[in-house]
């Protein structure tokens, strides 16, 4: 992609994005975060209405009268996007690749962090981290992270999530607001993510294709895997080939749920053929 053809991309991003960000993304995006980074201010004596849940209760048993604790909203928050960069991220059977939906996302997500006054960051990752681009806050900031989404080229197909997120935690000492955006057809990231979820507010928002999710029957086929490279003739005018992969297929996107739930983490599944601004206020929503 030349220099010219590449910023047209960007600008063409950054217009869609941003209106978003702008009239949608931007006031959800506060009230669903904003609760998040607090900061503990000081403790006074409870009175009707406020929230038990901020009940002190060491400073209750002392005093014999309820006290909470009373919070301050932190002035700015960190946002950190990481990508998968796979090979499986460029399938596609409708009119967009994978990868072109969660370039669109991460820019969505930036730019509502940019609106708020708040530090974007972004980790490209494969089977290992691929690019790291620490948070900041600006305008160019969120520019150069789209032309990296846009242009970035991995040196591996491979992908391993535990391998990003034990380096979101060397990275990340302060809590953030993490989104992992990839198609999760990975395993054994269920400790890592554990750690993370524990530490950082985490959502995992899974792209897919629908195509993805069963082999139609199309005879002997030759398929590439596309995070191997590897080529092999598969016959799938046979039912147990496509029952097998199809239950290969369910069982990656259960685990996902259910590491994801397990830990604590927000879950958001996106169909490249639909629309995923109706997905994240949905989320959003829900969370704020």
């Amino acid at each position: 992609m030349d220099t010219k053809e590449l910023l047209k991309k960007v600008r063409k991003i950054e217009i869609k994005t941003r209106r978003l960000s702008d009239h949608i993304f931007g006031g959800e995006y506060h009230s669903t975060f904003k609760g998040r980074g607090m900061t503990f201010s000081e403790v006074r004596q409870y009175q009707f209405g406020d929230d038990v849940r901020n009940i002190d209760w060491n400073v209750t048993a002392r005093y014999n009268e309820p006290y909470i604790k009373v919070f301050e909203e932190e002035r700015e928050l960190t946002m950190m996007l990481m990508v998968d960069i796979s090979g499986s991220e460029h399938f596609g059977t409708t009119n967009q690749f994978k990868k072109d939906v969660i370039t669109e996302i991460s820019a969505t997500l930036a730019f509502s962090a940019l609106q708020n006054n708040d530090k974007a960051g972004l980790i490209l990752f494969s089977d290992e981290v691929e690019l790291y681009i620490p948070p900041k806050k600006g305008k160019s900031h969120v520019l150069r992270i789209i032309r990296e989404l846009l242009e970035f080229k991995p040196k591996s197909n491979r992908t391993n999530v535990a391998e990003a997120l034990k380096f979101l935690s060397s990275v990340m000492k302060k809590k953030a607001i993490v989104f992992v955006l990839s198609d999760f057809i990975a395993e054994d990231y269920e400790k890592t993510l554990k750690i993370s979820g524990n530490k950082h507010d985490l959502t995992g928002i899974r792209v897919f294709d629908e195509r993805e999710e069963n082999i139609p029957n199309l005879g002997m086929v030759q398929m590439q895997d596309a995070e191997t490279g590897k080529i092999r003739l598969v016959n799938t005018q046979s039912k147990r080939v496509r029952m097998a992969y199809g239950e290969y297929y369910r069982q990656r996107v259960n685990y996902f749920k259910e590491t994801f739930t397990k830990s604590g983490c927000g879950v958001l599944d996106c169909r490249v053929d639909e629309s995923y601004v109706k997905k994240l206020l949905g989320y959003f929503k829900r969370r704020g």
